[in-house]
């Protein structure tokens, strides 16, 4: 089959992703960054590249309120947003995740107010981590498409029935040109799967259910329980479409990816486009004998708490990156999930933290060296706070 590659911002990736899984319906509402994914896709529509009936509506509640009830319907439903417009879907958010609809959205990760920012850090996805969705990271454009595609065969899998998050940094990859290869657009839809098998549908009147009801103290539990359980069978799944992914187009997929990493001494953790980052980084370090590596760490939810406790504990030294506050804890969301996965391991590695990149503000290869030169001396000089910021005039 013939594959096309086009220069593509991560938006546009985003919108040629779900076009090629060819969605029942879809629900709009525009915030900067995300709104250029969901015009693109509103051409799609309006050249009849794709038969979606896509409904624009008054916010972003209503966005994930429709995108519930489509999905609910037995539709193949997606639906986009960031930062604001996300903390707006709140509890709806729940709900499609309780109510273990396969829904498919994509978040361009935008700071949160206030102040008002339009840029991009983490704050509004790790916001959103208890929720019930699966979250995965995207490191460049192409990433985007390959989730995105990856993304509806895990939510529609039915030892998993759960929603899931395709994140994507604002403007660094939103609105980047990068070369990205697609698939054709029937070899997508065939990896995805034509058919649609939601474990129900309110459409179907020969089997009705009853769908978010009142739920009290005698039963609540037990479907809290059961989406406990669905989570905990989506690591099996992930790997699996991660792999079918990867033999059928060459680019493997898994919870995370180390680089440079088989004799490294320290090593950095990141999600999203700072990964890209870091490996200029690592490149330019190994040049001058320093043994540095990465893991790009791309599902975060779930957690992928014991594999990666395998491999962090051959290192002296962990960098981890925060691209969000968590007020009050110990540390960002991804060093105190790393720090707790690390429990019971003898003789575990030093765990630094790094916040950077709030509101978009930059992060360089230079300063990412500096941070693996304060790393290496960490091995024999440990520093007196584990929670640094980086890059602030203090």
């Amino acid at each position: 089959m013939a594959r096309t590659k086009l220069a593509l911002t991560g938006n546009e990736a985003g919108a040629w992703a779900f076009r090629h899984c060819k969605p029942d319906t879809a629900a709009a509402f525009p915030i900067t960054p995300q709104t250029e994914m969901m015009h693109k896709f509103a051409e799609f529509v309006a050249d009849g590249d794709v038969d979606t009936e896509l409904v624009l509506v008054e916010s972003e509640h209503s966005a994930m309120s429709a995108t519930v009830g489509m999905s609910a319907a037995g539709a193949r439903a997606f639906t986009a947003t960031s930062a604001n417009g996300l903390a707006l879907m709140w509890e709806i958010v729940y709900i499609a995740a309780s109510t273990r609809l396969p829904i498919v959205m994509a978040v361009v990760n935008r700071a949160l107010s206030a102040p008002i920012n339009i840029h991009g850090d983490h704050s509004d996805t790790m916001g959103a981590r208890d929720t019930g969705w699966i979250q995965i990271y995207s490191e460049n454009s192409q990433e985007v498409y390959d989730n995105i595609i990856q993304a509806y065969k895990i939510a529609e899998d039915k030892r998993v029935y759960l929603p899931v998050m395709v994140t994507l940094d604002a403007f660094i990859l939103s609105h980047t040109t990068e070369i990205v290869e697609l698939l054709d657009e029937d070899e997508a839809l065939k990896f995805v799967g034509e058919e649609r098998t939601p474990h129900f549908s309110l459409l179907d009147v020969n089997n009705p259910v009853t769908v978010g009801p009142l739920d009290l103290q005698d039963y609540y539990m037990e479907h809290k329980r059961q989406q406990i359980e669905a989570m905990k069978h989506a690591p099996e799944v992930i790997s699996e479409v991660g792999k079918a992914y990867g033999d059928l187009t060459g680019r493997y997929y898994d919870f995370f990816e180390a680089y440079r990493c088989d004799d490294a001494e320290v090593v950095i953790l990141a999600l999203g486009s700072t990964a890209g980052t870091t490996r200029l980084a690592v490149d330019r370090l190994r040049e001058r004998g320093e043994k540095v590596g990465l893991i790009k760490l791309r599902v975060f939810r779930p957690f992928p708490h014991q594999k990666l406790a395998q491999l962090l504990q051959k290192f002296k030294v962990v960098g981890i990156m925060d691209k969000s506050a968590s007020f009050g804890a110990q540390g960002g969301p991804v060093f105190t999930e790393t720090r707790s996965a690390m429990l019971g391991i003898q003789n575990p590695p030093l765990m630094v933290n790094f916040l950077y990149g709030l509101g978009g503000r930059d992060i360089r290869a230079k300063d990412l060296e500096q941070i693996f030169e304060n790393l290496l001396q960490y091995r024999t000089n440990p520093p007196d706070d584990l929670f640094q910021i980086w890059g602030v005039r203090e």
